[in-house]
């Protein structure tokens, strides 16, 4: 079996140095400090098992429309300013929702900064409606 791998590794070189470039480049992106991608049921998990802090980043007008039961509404813009109105729950994961996911991971950054463990929902609230899982509109 080992003979195999090698002999293959040798004759698809090309292919085996993709697939280590794409490897690290994907531990290099999971370990640069940003939040941790959630699953709807990884999410869920932290938010009933270690009273995690839902904060949707969305603007106001998007979180009207639907957001996960208990969330907090503070929109990306003012995210950096609103540290300190975070800063009771920093005992708690925080776990970082947008619309599809790509806003969180940026806005996260400064949380995790100032030590809050920061984590974002993967796919964001569209993942989670395409869940199925239910919002609270308001």
């Amino acid at each position: 079996m080992m003979n195999q791998l090698i002999e293959f590794s040798l004759n698809h070189w090309e292919m085996v140095a993709v697939f280590v470039f794409i490897a690290a480049t994907l531990i290099f992106v999971e370990t640069r400090g940003g939040a941790r991608a959630l699953s709807t049921n990884a999410a869920t998990n932290l938010i009933n098992d270690k009273d995690a802090v839902v904060v949707d980043i969305r603007p106001a007008n998007e979180f009207r429309t639907g957001h996960l039961t208990g969330s907090i509404n503070i929109p990306s813009a003012k995210l950096k300013d609103s540290a300190g109105t975070l800063e009771k729950y920093k005992s708690s994961p925080i776990i970082l929702v947008c619309k599809t996911g790509m806003t969180a991971g940026s806005s996260a950054k400064e949380l995790i900064k100032s030590g809050f463990d920061v984590y974002k929902l993967q796919g964001g609230i569209t993942e989670w409606q395409n869940a199925g899982l239910p919002l609270v509109k308001k």
